[in-house]
């Protein structure tokens, strides 16, 4: 018996969309949502139009580690005040503004570049993109935690997947659709007006409360108040989770390593695969990146309702098999002819089960953290998350060039098999908990 049992009744569970705070996450949603694409899935899109190799299309995809590596700076981010900006907008908001003011000149810089004959400067300005996008990932997930009690964090991260989603059709769809009627640096410079969205919302909403930053003895010589500072920065956030989960904490972080394996290395080779069939950019960009990302906000509105009703675990492990079984038909997809219904079916199942089971895992996430220590714990969760993922991904053209893209799917596919494994050792344990 699953131990996560429901706390809250079907009318409840609907309402919360209701509350200001679970709003405000739509907006800063989309503000995460839109750079991610740009630097990923439609990068890769844009690269193949171009003539770029499938290879060097896979290893340009490791821009993107930036997601993965983003625990490195978000100690910074946790408890290093910016000047001037800290004090008008406070810690969350301050660093967050910055980071889409960083998104934003990296896409103007990729409109400007020429990935023909200068790949190089393309590839810089997305460094930048993801990079700012990944610092604004930091403080958005912050914002989200310390906003509101743990109960409501499955609708804050179902309104995150919707916003998140949104974003991903502009970025998608949107980018795909002025591509075709105009060009890539025009669409990309379209992209980097929407991310206007995010400064504007930086200015409505408020700091959110969280334990205050003890201020430095300026008396202490420099050296020593900068080792204070990086145990209380760096060493104390994995420090307590370690004490509070024991020796268990490496089998949660090997779950939260392999959660996404199987969509995220499917993702690099998707846009480059619907090309390869014969698909049209404007058929790519209405079905994949516009019929599904509204089937994925169905489904991450959906997930949000089910784990308050049920719980997160129910949800974990119900996710994680629509991950697998809706990446298979992929490899069914691979062996037809390029008919719109099938991929808008493909499509669908594939984003409905991505909506469920991302909302879900935010949720779990969000659950782990500890407030004292809100951004770097859960920059350090979400980079475990991606880390793996994101560098097992950058060899995706490589097995598809080796083999065939029916085999890559189901390669894909399986790669999700032990996150299935190790939510039932995940259960198991909270099952021993209760019975203690």
């Amino acid at each position: 018996m699953i131990t996560d049992r429901p706390k809250h009744g079907w009318a409840e569970s609907f309402l919360v969309y209701r509350n200001p705070r679970v709003v405000a996450m739509l907006f800063l949603g989309f503000s995460a949502g839109l750079p991610i694409l740009l630097v990923f899935g439609t990068l890769s899109a844009w690269l193949r139009v171009e003539g770029v190799d499938k290879t060097t299309i896979g290893f340009v995809s490791w821009v993107a580690l930036a997601y993965g590596l983003k625990f490195f700076w978000s100690p910074l981010i946790d408890r290093a005040p910016l000047p001037v900006l800290g004090k008008a907008l406070g810690q969350r908001r301050s660093w967050m503004l910055l980071a889409q003011i960083g998104v934003i000149y990296g896409l103007v810089g990729m409109a400007s570049s020429d990935p023909v004959n200068h790949l190089e400067a393309t590839i810089l300005f997305a460094v930048i993109t993801a990079f700012s996008s990944a610092t604004q990932d930091i403080t958005i997930d912050a914002w989200r935690i310390e906003a509101i009690g743990e109960d409501f964090q499955g609708a804050m991260a179902g309104a995150y997947q919707l916003g998140y989603r949104l974003g991903m059709i502009v970025a998608g769809g949107g980018a795909f659709s002025l591509a075709y009627y105009y060009s890539w640096p025009v669409a990309y410079l379209f992209m980097a007006g929407f991310m206007l969205i995010g400064p504007v919302m930086v200015m409505i909403i408020g700091e959110p409360e969280h334990p205050a930053v003890a201020a430095a003895d300026r008396s202490l010589p420099p050296l020593v108040r900068l080792r204070r500072w990086f145990v209380a920065a760096v060493i104390n956030p994995f420090r307590e989770f370690f004490q509070r989960q024991g020796a268990f904490a490496l089998v949660i972080l090997a779950f939260i390593m392999v959660y996404r394996i199987s969509d995220i290395t499917l993702g690099v080779m998707a846009n480059p695969f619907y090309i390869d069939m014969g698909y049209s950019e404007l058929e790519i960009g209405l079905v994949t990146k516009t019929v599904g990302p509204f089937v994925t906000i169905a489904g991450a509105l959906v997930g949000g309702v089910l784990v308050m009703r049920y719980g997160k675990m129910r949800m974990l492990l119900a996710g994680s098999v629509l991950v697998v079984l809706t990446n298979l038909l992929f490899a069914w997809l691979a062996t037809r002819e390029a008919e719109l219904l099938w991929l808008i079916l493909v499509v669908g199942a594939d984003n409905l089960a991505a909506g469920i089971a991302t909302t879900t895992f935010v949720a779990y996430l969000s659950g782990l953290t500890n407030k004292a220590y809100t951004a770097t714990q859960y920059a350090l969760f979400s980079s475990i998350m991606l880390l793996l993922a994101k560098f097992v991904a950058g060899f995706s053209g490589m097995v598809v060039d080796a083999t065939s893209y029916p085999v890559f799917f189901i390669y894909a596919a399986a790669l999700g098999i032990p996150s299935i494994g190790l939510i039932l050792v995940l259960i198991r344990r909270e099952q021993r908990e209760v019975v203690e």
